[in-house]
């Protein structure tokens, strides 16, 4: 009768651990739910130059504060921008200097700085 017992727990051990063993995997393989709405990117932000050259080089920097975010960006184009700061959040950037690359702040929807570097 001990025996049986031995036996009879010994194997409900076994079946616990194939049943956790079982609903981990289940768990790893369900796939994530979609976002509601994907968050705006900072960019597609400009590359180093273009065949047709640099609009905005024609212009002094300044030129580009309190312009609309897409007006400035269209007269970016051929240009090596990024956007620095949208609305008091911060974006990521390199340390590496750039002379000619343009970093831009937006608050509001309007350029309100250009730094260069």
């Amino acid at each position: 009768m001990i025996t049986m017992l031995a036996m009879l727990r010994g194997r409900t051990h076994q079946l616990l651990w194939l049943a956790a063993g079982g609903a981990l995997l289940a768990g790893c393989a369900a796939t994530p739910p979609e976002p509601a709405a994907p968050a705006p990117a900072p960019g597609p932000q400009g590359s180093l130059g273009s065949p047709a050259g640099c609009a905005a080089d024609k212009l002094a920097d300044d030129a580009l504060v309190g312009k609309p975010e897409a007006e400035a960006i269209g007269l970016l184009q051929g240009c090596a921008w990024r956007l620095g700061e949208r609305d008091g959040q911060q974006f990521p950037g390199t340390m590496d200097y750039n002379p000619q690359r343009r970093t831009l702040g937006i608050k509001a929807g309007k350029v309100v700085w250009v730094r260069r570097g």
